[in-house]
């Protein structure tokens, strides 16, 4: 039996890039798909229903049962609908992947209302969204996978401010969430993705390497490390029965690899019997908790990985391995 037989899912942005290579591999491991996509620009404008008609082509050659929806998940009646559409077709919800996106660059000096309102409404409220009619539904069934997609950006991009706040409000909705629904069978994760997708190649840099090779990065990276299709296998999984006991946690998707983020956790405190003077906290954080303040996180998130010692690694079989920190419980 295939790994997804039987469900159903929903993925918003499913026409393109991640989305798109998501979409198929739910298909391929049995799941019937609606496929939700504005097939807008980069920015969040214009429409095109052509990305989503072809992804429901290739999935229908896959033999699996898909639908498209062109509905916006910034709408909260549109992201319903979505909702209503999975069920009314196929009878069921039973995965929600939130991977729908824009951008809108700017240093948070330079960024106008509009530009920070666009990116917020796509992202973390189009999750909300969705997950408002999806969870009700979950709730009744007392099953269900929530899948979405986040981002590296989350932990500090300079040039992102509005990306950066949505998909770390992304990782904060998806811990309530998960807290909210795990009694009643459903769990709900995030994927920091990484890939070279058409928003890479939207780069002045990209263009630089298309008129020496004739090809666009995101063309280059099919295959290899890159391809923003490495992403889709572990969204299968998550979505799958057998990640029943997967809830509330961060993975990174980086290479051929996927990477388990390390949940909140303290790391030193100043303790008193008695109320703090401001002079009294200064002098103490200078002489104790000034050296355990660790740095800002690393960006590109993640990639430390690249720098592990290879005898730290433990064999799984032939090309694959498995690293876990030093320190962690058995």
């Amino acid at each position: 039996m295939a790994l997804l037989e039987g469900k159903t899912a929903l993925v918003t942005g499913g026409g393109r890039g991640i989305g798109r290579g998501i979409v198929l591999s739910l298909a391929a491991c049995g799941a019937s798909v609606v496929i939700n996509d504005l097939g807008a620009s980069l920015s969040g404008e214009g429409r095109d229903r052509g990305p989503a008609e072809q992804v429901l082509a290739e999935v229908q050659a896959l033999g699996a049962d898909g639908a498209i929806n062109g509905g916006s998940v910034a709408d909260y009646a549109s992201a319903n609908a979505m909702v209503e559409q999975a069920v009314a077709t196929f009878g069921r919800l039973d995965i929600v992947v939130h991977a729908a996106g824009v951008l809108r660059d700017r240093m948070i000096f330079n960024m106008t209302e509009e530009e920070w309102d666009a990116v917020i409404a796509v992202h973390l409220k189009g999750l909300f969204n969705v997950l408002r009619p999806a969870t009700a539904l979950m709730r009744q069934q007392k099953s269900g996978r929530i899948i979405a997609l986040a981002s590296g950006s989350a932990y500090g991009d300079p040039g992102q401010p509005n990306y950066a706040a949505a998909k770390a409000g992304i990782i904060g909705l998806s811990y309530s969430t998960a807290n909210a629904m795990a009694k009643y069978g459903v769990t709900c994760n995030v994927v920091l993705p990484t890939g070279t997708t058409r928003m890479i190649d939207s780069k002045p840099e990209s263009r630089v390497i298309f008129e020496k090779t004739g090809k666009w990065p995101s063309e280059a990276a099919k295959g290899t490390p890159k391809d923003p299709d490495n992403v889709a296998p572990l969204v299968s999984f998550l979505a799958s029965d057998r990640a029943g006991g997967v809830n509330g946690q961060v993975f990174h998707s980086h290479g051929f690899g996927y990477t388990l983020v390390d949940q909140p956790r303290i790391l030193a405190r100043l303790d008193s019997t008695s109320a703090w003077t401001p002079e009294q906290l200064a002098a103490a954080f200078e002489s104790f908790m000034a050296k355990d303040v660790p740095p800002r996180p690393e960006l590109p998130f993640g990639r430390e990985v690249d720098r592990i010692d290879p005898a730290d690694w433990q064999p799984i079989d032939t090309g694959r391995r498995y690293w876990r920190r030093a320190g962690q419980p058995a």
